[in-house]
């Protein structure tokens, strides 16, 4: 690594990014996966919020969901397009009740027109909607991955009742932790206080990130259907919408400073005015060292619409829409 340490910056930040591409790459690390996987960071529900999500997605339901779109659809929105008839019917007639007011529907139908998601016709007063393909069953499994690279006794503490939640909790299939290679013939992950259902996976830097499995992970009984179900689906479709690029969005590319590094196989945020990886924390417009890029970087071979920092995030957003 660039700096000398043994993961960009020496930060969870960095570990996160590389651990989401191994993912990208090298999924799955036993002979238990079940299809493509899909990657994304900083995800879950109002109670827990995930370093990295693996979601197993079945190759054609995964090519079926482009039809509707590289944004996220949400609850409301899958509402409507998971129960879109085939031919045109009033959507209260056509959709189940929701439970909440049907206003709110109605919302969500023009919402989903707009989109392009489904079809809208009115009859009268009455708004009728049409399908304009099947919503397809594209999620396999879903996998979550807690980042802890120095997993000593404190961090394992601190991570027991979270992990304890999400075995408990059962949205995902499999739950992991992900933390850097010691080198030592035990690894100290293992002697920690980590539940006995949750995976370890242990990743080592260099030319190319590699992992181990140190302790496997016991298959969990996600729900198949109800709240739990609907859930499981929401998480995918943001990790499906988002990926782990995103990160850009948060940060400066803008700025005079960032560039991206390549460490690995993977492409890692990089400050020239700190001289370091710097944090999606610390990459913001609060930043001292902050400075937009000069208006005249924007007319040396760059595109009209932008400079670096704008190339750069469609160089990210390409390589999201590429696993797509």
């Amino acid at each position: 690594m660039s700096d000398g340490a043994p993961y960009p910056g020496g930060t969870e930040f960095g570990f996160e990014l590389l651990t989401c591409r191994w993912a990208e790459r090298a999924w799955p690390p036993t002979d238990e996966g079940d299809g493509v996987p899909v990657v994304a960071r900083q995800l879950g529900t109002k109670r827990r919020r995930w370093d990295t999500i693996v979601v197993e997605a079945d190759p054609e339901g995964l090519a079926a969901r482009r039809e509707f779109g590289a944004r996220a659809l949400d609850s409301d929105l899958l509402h409507v397009v998971r129960n879109a008839p085939a031919e045109w019917a009033w959507y209260r007639d056509a959709l189940p009740d929701p439970g909440y007011p049907w206003r709110y529907v109605r919302a969500a139908v023009h919402r989903a027109d707009a989109r392009g998601v489904v079809e809208t016709r009115r009859d009268g007063n009455r708004v009728q909607i049409r399908r304009v393909a099947p919503y397809p069953d594209w999620v396999n499994r879903l996998v979550a991955v807690e980042n802890k690279p120095d997993l000593d006794a404190s961090a394992a503490r601190a991570l027991g009742d979270q992990l304890r939640h999400d075995v408990d909790a059962g949205l995902a299939d499999e739950v992991w932790v992900a933390t850097a290679a010691t080198g030592d013939t035990v690894e100290p992950a293992l002697l920690e206080d980590v539940p006995v259902e949750v995976g370890v996976l242990t990743l080592s830097f260099g030319d190319r990130t590699t992992a181990e499995v140190a302790w496997y992970p016991s298959r969990l009984d996600p729900p198949s259907e109800g709240d739990g179900a609907a859930k499981r689906l929401e998480i995918a479709e943001r990790a499906y919408g988002s990926g782990w690029r995103s990160y850009v969005e948060t940060m400066r590319p803008d700025c005079r400073y960032f560039e991206l590094r390549r460490e690995g196989a993977a492409l890692v945020p990089w400050c020239a005015s700190k001289a370091c990886h710097q944090t999606g924390a610390e990459c913001a417009g609060s930043c001292p060292a902050f400075e937009p890029e000069p208006p005249s970087w924007r007319t040396r071979g760059w595109p009209v619409e932008g400079g670096p920092g704008k190339g750069i995030s469609r160089l990210l957003e390409r390589r999201r829409e590429r696993r797509r």
